[in-house]
């Protein structure tokens, strides 16, 4: 360590994590990333670092230590003015300073070796500086100092390291030092003289090994655009943006989940004498990705040997170059966002008030909301409505989604606890009141109200806002149930968030949120969309445009339903695997699907759609049967690409075993056979699936129990009335005791048996009654799984 620290001039290959105190964090990095990744074949870009003693050597050559005392001596850091005018003049007095001859002749030696290295005249090289403090190690001033891309040429190198020496008092650089106590000349600036990437011809980005949303880990994160990496940095534009799954990915699966196509529309390039310049994406190049499926794996493969040998989750900036097609690693550092691992938390909201409410409904979650009421009595006018109000308005359908994401509450006259904005807002996390009467008529836009859902089945409104206090429990690690706690989950883009439930997987994963929010266009109008371009109607035309628009980059608009469905798909089951994730086929109803774009061109209109052409009885008519093929190739490349084996598949609304016979025939044909460790469930939610279960069950691998139409259907009420809903709900006689036929049958047949329905989640007593039972699953909505769980552990304990 000692003859190493005499030395001005370090190379990569000599440098590792134990000289930070030498070459600084991000050098150091680098270093130890060639010095042990190179063995594994990962690209790292060679060069050599000036050390923290080169630094000292130049300012006490030029005699600036005592010069730049002199100007830090009374300055009030806070006071911007003053900061800006010493920090002017310490740069200028740097800048117009000399490097020591000796030091400049090693300077320009090295350099002369790394361009002979690279086989080239004078190699174009990045300056990167990397601070440090000798007493302070850690302290590396992440992204504090200037970096100067695309240099070369001896002239412009020594300028170039004069300009990162100048940085070392940049004006927020003195202002950080100020706050951190640490002596300005303690402080040290190494410099790194590495060979840059030819990702203006290529392509760069950053990668993540974990979600940076959810924190979750199971996943890497590669953001990639056309050019060099700082225009991502400036944030004016948006990356292409890809998921790799580590788990199958290492067993040697094409483990890429999800893929979205970014807007690049600007990248930058060399400029011909130095630095960067920017330019235009061309249109060809913007509706293509800036990265291959191969290059992809291979990133997140490096991804994961980095990752395993810091041993802590890493954010790592990577570059292709365009020249030879290579891929290099540029830098990698600790990602802190996320390191701390979530725990399962139940919140429980508890209201503080005695006023009486001003309206009340059916209460969807167990959250209390509150802001200023917005009404909406129109899809049309979403537009208007602003993040944080409480969204009022009749009822809601796939439409309103943009909106319900952002509220703070929502309100509709209509519904109940399993219309379309009871689920949303269930799988969003926000607090819903349905069937709230008159609710559009009684409040007015920019009152301020409460929405308390706190207090079981009843929802309030409040005008004002109340108080309420907020309490986390968690789950103690000694609880154990005698039935699988499973979770029922419909968007994707809440899978990563709710991995780290206490739960045996997903006893329910709908894709009708994902045709809905991700697809959006009718599967019909995407297979005969060639067929429709010879159609001269009006209105036929404008609803291929805006599907051009959605399919941007698929030739074959096909794929983008099987792929997006796919990713769709895998987001969730990646979530929790490798505990088994339902996938139930779409069970939209044809009021839904002509929802979609597309959807009237294909779509009866029908009277009672609830009841009508839904579920197993459209997979097989020969009018739909293509499009439900496609949804079948979703899941096979989901399972046999993705090497998601721990995806298994539910038929909903099937009414009669033959119906399941023809569905089943049609899995077969397209290689979604029996096999072992999948299995292929029927929903139980029709009487006839109660009166022939034998049928059904030398069919099926088992039952999935959807109480909310079994319910409907056992007393003929409609479950979207509010208005009949007091009249019975899964607790009544007649449902239970078919529900004990169900759970028995499947027992004696060794056959799989859960439940879906949301009466578990709503009614403890219920889902006590299925545990007695003997039921091997209860699936719950997420926000309340933790609080059944401890409720369940409490009243059986």
């Amino acid at each position: 360590m000692k003859e190493k620290s005499q030395k001005f001039i370090l190379w990569l290959d000599d440098v590792s994590l134990n000289d930070i105190i030498l070459v600084g964090g991000k050098n150091a990095s680098v270093g130890e990333m060639r010095r042990v990744f190179s063995k594994k074949n990962i690209n790292i870009p060679n060069g050599f670092c000036l050390t923290a003693k080169a630094y000292r050597y130049f300012l006490e050559s030029n005699n600036l230590k005592e010069k730049i005392k002199d100007l830090l001596s009374n300055l009030d850091s806070k006071n911007l003015k003053q900061l800006k005018i010493v920090g002017e003049k310490i740069r200028k007095l740097i800048l117009s300073s000399k490097i020591p001859e000796d030091l400049e002749k090693e300077i320009l030696e090295n350099y002369e070796k790394l361009s002979q290295y690279y086989k080239e005249k004078n190699v174009n090289v990045a300056i990167r500086s990397s601070g440090t403090v000798e007493d302070v190690p850690t302290m590396s001033f992440a992204g504090q100092f200037e970096t100067y891309l695309n240099v070369s040429g001896k002239k412009d190198l020594i300028f170039g390291i004069l300009k990162c020496y100048a940085s070392a008092f940049g004006d927020r650089v003195i202002a950080y030092r100020e706050e951190k106590k640490v002596d300005h000349l303690n402080f040290a600036l190494s410099v790194g003289i590495i060979k840059m990437v030819r990702s203006d011809l290529g392509s760069s980005g950053i990668i993540f090994t974990l979600d940076t949303e959810s924190g979750f880990r199971g996943v890497v994160l590669i953001n990639s655009i056309f050019g060099v990496g700082e225009m991502i940095v400036k944030g004016k534009i948006t990356p292409d943006e890809f998921y790799v799954f580590k788990e199958t990915l290492k067993e040697g699966y094409k483990a890429i989940i999800r893929k979205e196509l970014g807007k690049k529309t600007r990248k930058y390039i060399f400029n011909k004498k130095e630095g960067l310049k920017e330019v235009k994406v061309s249109q060809k190049d913007q509706l293509k990705f800036s990265l291959t499926d191969e290059d992809i794996l291979t990133l997140a493969k490096w991804a994961i040997e980095i990752e395993n040998h810091y041993k802590n989750p890493q954010d790592i900036e990577w570059a292709k170059d365009g020249k030879t097609g290579e891929l290099f690693i540029l830098q990698s550092r600790p990602e802190t966002v996320h390191s701390i691992k979530k725990e399962p938390v139940h919140i429980e909201y508890i209201a503080k008030t005695n006023k009486k409410p001003i309206l009340k409904g059916i209460a969807i979650g167990n959250k209390i909301g509150q802001g200023k009421a917005h009404i909406i009595e129109n899809v049309s006018k979403i537009g208007e409505f602003k993040k944080g109000e409480i969204l009022v308005t009749k009822m809601t359908d796939p439409d309103w989604v943009p909106a319900m994401r952002i509220a703070s509450a929502i309100i509709t006259e209509e519904g109940s606890k399993t219309c379309h904005a009871a689920i949303v807002s269930r799988e969003l996390g926000v607090p819903a009141v349905v069937a709230a009467q008159k609710a559009t008529k009684i409040l007015k836009n920019n009152q301020e109200i409460t929405v308390d859902c706190s207090r079981g089945f009843e929802g309030l409104i409040f005008d004002g806002k109340i108080l309420f206090d907020i309490k986390e429990y968690r789950i103690p690690e000694n609880i154990k149930l005698p039935t699988k706690i499973m979770v029922n989950i419909g968007s994707p883009d809440i899978a990563f968030s709710l991995s780290y439930l206490p739960v045996q997987g997903v006893g329910l994963a709908r894709v009708e949120f994902i045709l809905a929010e991700k697809i959006r266009i009718h599967p019909l109008a995407l297979l005969n969309f060639e067929k429709l371009k010879k159609s001269k109607d009006k209105k036929i035309k404008k609803i291929l445009r805006e599907i051009e628009i959605l399919t941007i980059g698929y030739k074959l608009k096909k794929e983008y339903f099987i792929n997006k469905l796919a990713e769709g798909i895998s987001q969730i089951a990646c979530a929790f695997w490798p505990k088994p994730v339902i996938v139930r086929f779409s069970d939209l109803k044809s009021n839904e699907y002509r929802a979609l774009r597309g959807g009237e061109l294909f779509e009866p209109k029908e009277e009672n759609p609830m009841l009508g052409w839904r579920g197993a009885s459209r997979y097989y008519d020969k009018n739909y049967q293509d499009a439900f093929k496609m949804e079948c190739e979703a899941v096979k490349i989901s399972r046999e690409k993705f090497g998601l084996k721990n995806i298994w598949i539910m038929i909903p609304f099937c009414r009669t075993p033959e119906e399941g016979k023809r569905v089943l025939n049609i899995l077969d044909e397209v290689g979604l056979k029996e096999a072992e460790n999948f299995k292929r469930i029927v929903m139980c939610e029709i009487p006839s699936n109660v009166i022939l279960i034998d049928q059904f069950l030398d069919l099926f691998d088992g039952m999935s129990i959807g109480s909310n139409d079994l319910t409907q259907l056992i007393f003929g009420i409609d479950r979207d009335s509010g208005i009949l809903s007091y009249i019975a709900d899964e607790r009544n006689e007649a449902v239970k005791e078919m529900i004990k036929i169900v759970i028995k049958k499947c027992k004696e047949k060794n056959k799989y048996c859960g439940i879906c329905g949301e009466a578990p989640s709503t009614f403890l007593d219920f889902a006590d009654f299925l545990i007695k039972e003997g039921i091997e699953s209860i699936s719950l909505n997420p926000n309340n799984v933790i609080k059944t769980i401890l409720d369940l552990n409490k009243i059986r304990n």
